[in-house]
């Protein structure tokens, strides 16, 4: 059965949801991870894979992402930390095709994606920190699947994400929501959006806006 937050997030847009968590004073909102492939926006539940170098864990060899993939769904978003400074790519084009296939809605992918071209000939949503050519293998690890992983590189732009938690991504960031906060955000979201649409319409009928934009608007988080 489909997620209904997941319905009610597909619905906002980026900048929405960023302003309902400062409004709550909550962390989730990180830049830096541009729009690879696809188009539009995604959203779903987190499914976490954590890579870098080290022995992968006990059990037959398998393929980095695999887990992952089969783990998930059409309300899922994978979401890859690789954040070891070592230029290998944590996803790739198999990757890329085994999970359009799956209908899994998106990844979001810390660190550097392989085979772009590959992505976009998919029409497939993926947001990457980089680009790269070299494969994981002899360089990189699958360290742990639906793992809590941390996104972000900067103080103050990094977010602790675990499995289960929600994803939002479009070209100006991606979001990350708490399982535990997700209707409180998304109440305050669906008000901005209904209060900036009332805003909207007034500006086309015809109100300055500098009259529209005054000061319910610079205090709207605040009420």
């Amino acid at each position: 059965m489909s997620d209904p937050n997941v319905q009610r997030l597909r619905r906002l847009d980026v900048c929405a949801v960023s302003d309902a968590l400062d409004k709550l004073t909550l962390p989730g909102a990180v830049t830096g991870l541009p729009q690879r492939s696809g188009a539009g926006r995604i959203a779903g539940r987190a499914v976490t894979m954590k890579v870098g170098p080290g022995t992968p864990p006990p059990g037959p060899p398998k393929h980095l992402g695999c887990t992952a993939i089969e783990q998930s769904g059409p309300d899922d978003v994978i979401v890859v930390e690789q954040r070891s400074g070592i230029e290998a790519g944590c996803w790739g084009g198999l990757l890329t095709l085994g999970a359009k296939v799956r209908g899994v809605a998106g990844v979001v992918a810390d660190g550097p994606l392989r085979d772009v071209d590959e992505a976009m000939a998919y029409e497939f949503p993926i947001f990457s920190r980089s680009l790269t050519s070299r494969t994981a293998r002899g360089r990189v690890v699958e360290l742990g699947v639906q793992v809590p992983v941390t996104i972000g590189v900067a103080a103050g732009n990094e977010v602790a994400v675990w499995p289960g938690d929600y994803v939002l991504a479009d070209r100006s960031a991606v979001i990350f929501i708490a399982a535990a906060h997700i209707e409180r955000v998304l109440d305050a979201a669906e008000a901005i959006v209904a209060k900036e649409a009332a805003m909207a319409k007034a500006i086309l009928g015809g109100t300055p806006i500098g009259e529209v934009m005054g000061g319910n608007y610079e205090h709207m988080l605040e009420q």
